[in-house]
């Protein structure tokens, strides 16, 4: 079940051109206790964003006029990284709204949709409603068993927490299931991607300002700090945060108080924080890139997420729970997966961890339109890092030009998948996009500078930060940055 806490004043701006249907989601997400402010395209959006300062959430239509919902998730991304963008789209645009999650769209939903629906993704990304969710994460494997024992230990008390793992291994799944495991269930989580949000910018996002604290600050805005008070905030992969910035992070866990930025009076705090880093932290701090105060402030008891192919029990279960909620926002029900594609998803490596199997479910779900997912539909062919790097990143609507489905599965009842569905790949693949020259260039330069990742990010005229980066989102789609050569 998911509730709602009232006392929470959570703002969004709501963008679609449909008079009717703008004034329908309004009133219910009011009706569900949100603030929301409207607008009839994405250039509107964007500007209430830029003179609110105070937005929580966006949630937009793709087709509109002036500025459509993917040129609003790309402004979203570039000026307020930190707001999440959630994108309404049709059933005939399922393949584009998969792409915009893989730009930076937290969710997306297909219309028509339960209004019920739509609130609870907005509470679950806007983490400050008090709506829970309160399905466990996957543990079938031993090793995530006692993990999760371990985990509700962590819960009973106030005590920070580090969660380490591979990138996608599911380390905020599991920092949500402390909180929501905990005494604080009923308070905000708030979670904020350290890696992903500018340098210049994650100051004032975490502690907030007072406005005129910089050019550009025309209103006061609390930080993420005061906004998950009472509750948990996640610093999501904490080993990207500047180590001066590290600085003032202890001095807030310490003294359980903070100031805004222009700020001249502080701020009293009750906030569990959950770290998460997909990196060996005793060796960020060897190096001298990691506070070693700060790492034994946050890892009072770490927690560590085993890749998926550690645990290789858990796949299938986590499968069919990522399958059926992708078959949900999409109105299919009886979606199962076959024998042969459970061995498939069993025997794969999974270098994307969780966020590759969600991934090849969703695709799944766009090259069979039937009920039984078999595991050519699984399109392992088209994403390994050993077949030609053009198949790697292919368009999903190529993908579905490209694909025969016998249309008398639409007319089947639920199926068993005890027959198999006619489904004809085929094998050439067009062109490449931004992100596969993106991606060759990256491998390239890197094979150019004998796997230095210092050189290379000089020579592509980029920060060593923002290379780490390009590189973990490469391998959650499943293609590996070779940097040893």
């Amino acid at each position: 079940m998911f509730e709602i806490d009232a006392n929470r004043q959570v703002k969004l701006v709501l963008a679609e051109d449909d008079p009717s249907l703008r004034e329908a989601i309004k009133d219910s997400l009011e009706l569900a206790g949100f603030t929301v402010f409207d607008a009839v395209d994405g250039q509107k959006a964007l500007e209430l964003v830029a003179t609110r300062g105070d937005v929580n959430m966006v949630v937009s239509d793709v087709n509109m006029p002036n500025m459509d919902g993917y040129q609003l998730l790309q402004a979203m991304r570039s000026r307020f990284p930190h707001v999440p963008v959630l994108l309404i789209t049709a059933y005939g645009t399922i393949h584009q709204s998969v792409k915009a999650i893989q730009e930076g769209a937290v969710d997306y939903l297909v219309k028509p949709f339960e209004p019920q629906m739509l609130t609870e993704l907005v509470c679950r990304y806007t983490a400050g409603t008090g709506m829970l969710d309160r399905n466990q994460p996957v543990a079938a494997a031993q090793s995530s068993k006692d993990l999760l024992a371990l985990a509700r230990r962590v819960a009973r008390t106030d005590s920070t927490a580090l969660i380490l793992g591979e990138s996608g291994t599911g380390k905020e799944v599991l920092a949500r299931f402390i909180h929501d495991s905990s005494a604080r269930a009923d308070k905000p989580f708030v979670a904020i991607n350290c890696a992903a949000i500018p340098e210049a910018m994650l100051e004032s996002i975490l502690f907030g300002h007072e406005k005129g604290a910089y050019t550009g600050a025309h209103t006061a805005a609390p930080g993420k700090f005061e906004q998950a008070n009472g509750g948990t905030l996640l610093l999501d992969e904490i080993s990207e945060m500047d180590i001066g910035l590290q600085a003032k992070l202890l001095r807030v866990l310490q003294e359980k108080e903070v100031e805004r930025l222009g700020g001249r009076k502080t701020i009293p705090l009750d906030v569990r924080v959950i770290a998460t880093s997909n990196r060996s932290m005793l060796d960020e701090v060897k190096a001298g890139r990691f506070r070693e105060d700060l790492y034994y402030r946050l890892s009072v008891l770490p927690l560590q997420w085993l890749p998926l192919r550690h645990r290789r029990e858990d796949i299938v279960p986590l499968a069919e729970q990522l399958l059926g909620k992708h078959a949900r926002k999409q109105h299919r029900s009886g979606v199962a997966l076959s024998d042969d594609a459970k061995r498939a998803l069993a025997a794969h490596d999974w270098p994307g961890n969780v966020r590759e199997l969600d991934n090849v479910m969703q695709r799944a779900l766009i090259l069979q339109d039937g009920y039984c997912i078999t595991e050519r539909d699984l399109g392992f062919d088209l994403i390994s890092p050993e077949t030609d790097n053009r198949s790697a990143l292919v368009e999903p609507s190529q993908l579905m030009n490209d694909t025969v489905v016998d249309a008398s599965l639409n007319s089947t009842p639920f199926s068993a998948c005890d027959s198999e569905p006619v489904v004809d790949l085929a094998s050439g693949f067009l062109g490449q996009d931004l992100k596969q020259r993106e991606f060759e260039v990256i491998v390239n330069t890197i094979r150019q500078e004998k796997g230095s990742r210092k050189r290379a990010a000089m020579a592509l005229g980029i920060s060593p930060r923002t290379l780490r980066y390009k590189i973990a989102r490469f391998r959650d789609a499943g293609l590996m940055v070779e940097e040893r050569l």
